[in-house]
């Protein structure tokens, strides 16, 4: 199997380095999307050697930079994509666990900080843990979903669940429209526990969604969107036939 392991990057000059030396020890083909970084990561990434780069002049949000990923996996025929964070929350060692968990009755496998509790685990931001929880809860409710984490960026992508999605939401709702499309789709996602680290709790959203209150609200308008987008698109769909 051909597998991708692709990290969005911005102003991660503090991380990216070690973090690539971990990645090369369970990966080989390794993609770094550079999301407009103007802190000097670009510099460190020029240096490295057999690293794919994709470069964004401009910072396009969390969600535009996967979109860059997802976009490359399939372009380059790989058969899977493994997405992970570059400011340490996500271990490397764990891409083969997670990869273990891709087998053929799985379209995604998704990081959860929530399954089980590790060691190593550090007390997230209680806003963070707050809202995970809401939305999480009502994506189960609402979708016929089973997921104990709705925001965890490792995960592993089969190359036919990339080709399937229609994704357009660029910023941090990206994971949420990602969750409706995958329960229209009846995609297959397992969850494998992953350690709960934040080494910056106090690292900001940006703008709005600094505040939690607008930062939920922002989210259940992503959900709302979808779920409309998707029902009436299906109820076309139906009608074709």
């Amino acid at each position: 199997m051909r597998l991708l392991t692709a990290i969005p990057v911005y102003n991660e000059a503090r991380h990216v380095e070690g973090v690539l030396r971990e990645v090369r020890r369970y990966a080989d083909d390794i993609l770094v999307v550079n999301d407009g970084s103007t802190d000097g990561t670009a510099g460190i990434l020029a240096a490295e050697r057999d690293l794919h780069i994709i470069t964004h002049r401009q910072n396009q949000g969390y969600g535009g930079a996967l979109f860059s990923a997802f976009g490359y996996a399939i372009a380059h025929k790989f058969d899977a994509l493994v997405t992970m964070d570059c400011d340490g929350q996500h271990e490397p060692a764990r891409i083969p666990v997670l990869l273990e968990a891709l087998n053929q009755d799985v379209d995604i496998v998704s990081g959860s900080r929530y399954l089980r509790t590790f060691r190593q685990n550090t007390s997230p931001p209680p806003d963070r843990q707050r809202i995970n929880h809401q939305i999480r809860t009502e994506l189960n409710d609402r979708l016929g979903l089973n997921i104990t984490d709705a925001f965890c960026g490792f995960k592993v992508y089969r190359a036919s669940a990339l080709r399937s999605l229609d994704l357009d939401e660029t910023g941090w709702g990206m994971p949420l429209q990602l969750w409706v499309q995958a329960a229209y789709r009846s995609f297959r996602v397992r969850e494998v526990a992953v350690p709960l680290v934040y080494l910056d709790p106090k690292r900001a959203f940006g703008g709005m969604l600094d505040n939690p209150a607008e930062r939920i609200e922002h989210y259940r308008q992503v959900i709302d969107r979808e779920i409309a987008r998707q029902t009436a698109f299906h109820a076309t769909c139906g009608a074709c036939l």
